[in-house]
């Protein structure tokens, strides 16, 4: 399916406080310089933000991790679960069209989306509460037909439960998800087979419902308001306590002892330089210093505000020069790795 950017788009985008700290909190994770591959968990925290992406929302994130906009733009098009439209403020609906699903009525269930919400997909209900769309096989067809809302799968369906979910959505409640027909997970519908000494009655629902059931909400979006952010690899941060979890001291379990490894030395500073730089480009204009690998529109707005504006200048950068201009960007190291001075050279030469 051909994806592309909403026609409607708007002007800015930023993430709340909460939400910066917690994206900025996902670039943490990976080792300097590779601060890209938290791209889909900020992609996707700028959608439970907005409730869909848009331009402004994907280039915002492409900044924040020094990437060309198409590198951005490449990952929102390509996953399914981003959003490029906008969708329902209470919920967006995604019905299993695949075969187990097809085959036990989902095109019921489709029916019902286009009579209750709208007769397109990704089209906004009259009120701006619903949307829906057709998906591929979600993974659950022992429980056909089912259909992704929110965060949850409510499978089993029929028509009739269908639009009975949709009229609690908009009233306000949410539903419990899970199997629609008693089931409590995926057992045959006539009964057990095997298994049968298993006390599913341990829980009301099954793992998945239940907790769905305990945090009482998954059709909210996450907005940066949970307390504390999930960022325990953080040092300062502090990981949420269970919805139900009781306030006990655990004992401490023995620690073996191992010898202690003496801390490597510090490596010797090395010595800075300021390279040659220029307060302006020169008349024929700046080079596309984008050009070199590694170099985003950020960075190149970093080594402009420098006054770095041509290859050549980069070209004739020494091993102090570059100590100089690596203290000063933000990711360290990224110069010699991805060897700017022989990129720039042949830039320079038309190459």
């Amino acid at each position: 399916m051909l994806r592309r950017l909403y026609q409607d788009q708007p002007e800015t985008f930023a993430f709340t406080p909460d939400n910066q700290k917690w994206a900025e909190a996902q670039m943490k994770k990976f080792p300097e310089g590779r601060q890209a591959s938290a791209i889909i968990p900020i992609l996707w925290r700028a959608q439970e933000q907005e409730g869909w992406l848009s331009r402004p929302a994907i280039e915002y994130v492409a900044a924040m991790l020094d990437l060309a906009y198409i590198r951005a733009l490449e990952v929102a098009s390509f996953y399914f679960m981003f959003q490029l439209q906008p969708v329902g403020s209470i919920a967006h609906i995604q019905v299993c069209g695949t075969l187990s699903c097809m085959i036990c009525g989902a095109e019921d269930l489709i029916g019902v989306c286009k009579d209750k919400i709208s007769d397109k997909p990704h089209a906004l209900s009259a009120d701006g509460k619903f949307s829906w769309e057709e998906v591929e096989c979600l993974g659950s067809c022992a429980n056909a037909p089912m259909a992704q809302i929110g965060k949850d799968y409510y499978e089993d369906l029929t028509a009739e439960r269908l639009g009975e979910i949709i009229d609690e959505l908009a009233a306000g409640r949410v539903p419990t998800p899970g199997p629609q027909n008693g089931r409590f997970a995926a057992e045959p519908l006539k009964g057990l087979t095997s298994l049968k000494g298993y006390d599913s009655g341990k829980t009301k629902y099954n793992a998945s419902a239940q907790l769905a059931t305990d945090i009482g909400d998954t059709i909210k979006r996450i907005d940066g308001t949970e307390v504390p952010l999930l960022t325990p690899w953080v040092k300062d941060a502090k990981a949420a306590p269970s919805p139900k979890a009781k306030a006990t001291t655990p004992k401490p379990k023995p620690v073996k002892s191992t010898p202690v490894k003496a801390a490597p030395k510090a490596a010797a500073p090395v010595a800075e330089k300021q390279p040659e730089t220029l307060s302006a480009p020169r008349d024929g204009g700046a080079d596309d210093l984008k050009k070199i690998s590694g170099v985003g529109p950020k960075l190149e707005s970093v080594l402009n505000d420098l006054g770095f504006w041509h290859f050549d200048q980069i070209a004739k950068w020494t091993m102090d020069e570059i100590a100089w201009v690596d203290s000063r960007l933000k990711f360290k190291g990224r110069i010699e790795r991805d060897n700017w001075m022989a990129q720039a050279a042949d830039l320079a030469k038309g190459k």
